[in-house]
């Protein structure tokens, strides 16, 4: 079995880019693609972080950017490691411009297609509405991804974000006081996540939330304390039930779900 790290940097969602991929692996047998999702590259931070993934983890590199300095500088880096770097729909585009006499649109995203993939998205989504902070238990075992943290740790856009990607999303608070009802630990066929992140950064995160609804930003709510036993309790929880962990404290709600979304992939070929 061979493996091959293959890293997809798309302006937006990356849902060409993951067909393409997809149909070139299935052209090849005894191939284990490891796969580096990185949708919404739409910055030189945001590139520069995926860059350095990429020198971690050398292999091929598939990309669809339209910001010119951005393609120019991951182009530039992947000559300096020496990978190999696609743009998959380069050859399409231009074959199309000399054709028609136009100069294409450089602009990220493409319009929807009313095909099947589509209405699994229109489904994922409506799951994960009707299953945000800790509803509908009954009907966890039918999540792809479940979510769980303590309050504002990014469950509900992530969730939303992963949805937007076709996945059925639950999230699930985790309070001490009132821990989460025993069917959690016992489903089969979601991948459990949990979202950590710094206490610090969390404190920070709760006391704008609490300024933004006009409320006091002195409460238990926001006490470094009682913060850091709510982390230490999730942690805990997260860790005694093996469940893979996401650390939210400099990531972004685009980067955490490539993340995610990895992990699933991961475990999916695991299975």
């Amino acid at each position: 079995m061979t493996r091959l790290h293959l890293h997809l940097l798309s302006d937006s969602t990356g849902e060409t880019l993951e067909s393409i991929a997809k149909a070139a692996i299935g052209q090849f047998e005894d191939v284990e693609a490891i796969r580096h999702f990185w949708p919404m590259v739409r910055s030189e931070d945001h590139l520069e972080r995926i860059l350095q993934e990429i020198s971690s983890n050398p292999g091929l590199v598939l990309f669809t950017l339209s910001n010119p300095l951005l393609r120019r500088k991951l182009e530039h880096q992947c000559r300096a490691l020496g990978l190999p770097h696609v743009a998959p729909l380069d050859s399409t585009s231009d074959a199309m411009s000399n054709i028609l006499g136009q100069e294409t649109r450089n602009r990220p995203g493409r319009k929807h297609i009313l095909d099947e993939a589509y209405f699994a998205r229109i489904e994922a989504i409506q799951y994960t509405i009707a299953h945000d902070d800790g509803v509908g238990p009954e009907n966890w075992e039918e999540a792809d991804i479940i979510l769980v943290g303590v309050s504002r740790t990014s469950k509900t856009p992530t969730s939303i974000y992963l949805a937007n990607r076709g996945y059925k999303t639950a999230n699930i608070p985790v309070v001490p006081e009132s821990p989460p009802p025993n069917s959690l630990f016992q489903l089969r066929h979601p991948m459990v996540v949990g979202l950590t992140i710094n206490p610090e950064r969390l404190v920070q995160i709760r006391r704008n939330r609490l300024l933004s609804l006009n409320q006091s930003p002195e409460t238990a709510y926001v006490d470094i304390e009682r913060v850091q036993e709510e982390m230490t309790f999730a942690r805990r929880m997260i860790a005694d039930q093996d469940w893979p962990t996401i650390d939210m404290t400099r990531r972004s709600i685009e980067e955490a779900a490539a993340a995610i979304i990895n992990l699933f992939n991961d475990r999916e070929i695991s299975h």
